[in-house]
């Protein structure tokens, strides 16, 4: 994996015009689901106050972000320490997406099929150069961005956000799978089949691509556990 995968901490600018509790919450949950802080690290207040240059008040209120998604546990008066992935959590937020993404094909394959399937398109076209090049995060960045395209163009964009604040433990479930060989090649080959349907106006076929790639990454907990036991809540 690019990134720091032994839980180090690394620097991060903060924009001073909007509020610095939100940006140390942005740049730390999005360290915990890239696994660059790994289950387990321990986020030391006073370290972060340091590498922000912020008072108690904004890591603290960040921190509590934090719990409130269920990423990381506090032990008041010892410390707070980034949780376990939940596999429970990880098969509601997959099943929340498959119930919404499997009618959004549906209905962009007889709505909207050749606009759709252009733009989605462009989107996989950046996919596959940078898999070439096995920079993890911005593969899995223009992931997201696919996804989010299926939510624009059905009209649902709004549910985005709900459906990213649900996907914390999938998501790094996902990231954790993602280095595993062939993983990114599947994930093309599914991309291309969606794209492929959609065009194709067939919602069935579109269904099936999507439920098929929806379901890759819990399809093989087995294995994602063995490789990283400690990792996983059980």
């Amino acid at each position: 994996m690019d990134g720091c995968m032994n839980g180090t901490i690394r620097g991060g600018q903060l924009d001073r015009s909007r509020q610095v509790a939100l940006q140390v919450h942005e740049i730390l949950r999005d360290r915990i689901l890239k696994v660059q802080l790994v289950p387990g690290t321990i986020l030391s207040r006073a370290s972060l106050q340091l590498e922000f240059g912020v008072s108690q008040t904004p890591v603290r209120d960040a921190l509590m972000r934090l719990q409130e998604e269920d990423i990381v546990e506090v032990y008041p008066q010892y410390a707070t320490v980034v949780a376990k992935i939940d596999i429970d959590h990880a098969r509601q937020a997959q099943f929340l997406r498959l119930s919404i993404e499997l009618e959004a094909v549906r209905r962009l394959t007889e709505e909207a099929p050749g606009e759709t399937a252009k733009e989605l398109g462009a989107i996989l076209a950046r996919q596959k150069e940078v898999a070439t090049q096995e920079t993890y995060d911005t593969f899995d960045g223009i992931d997201r961005e696919f996804h989010r395209k299926l939510y624009e163009k059905s009209g649902i964009l709004q549910l985005w956000a709900n459906v990213r604040r649900q996907s914390v433990h999938l998501d790094r479930l996902r990231r954790l799978n993602l280095p595993m060989p062939g993983k990114m090649q599947t994930v093309l080959d599914d991309h291309e089949a969606i794209v492929a349907a959609i065009a194709s106006g067939n919602p069935e076929a579109a269904a099936s691509a999507l439920r098929k790639h929806l379901s890759g990454t819990l399809s093989i907990i087995d294995l994602i556990s063995a490789e990283y036991p400690d990792y996983i809540r059980k």
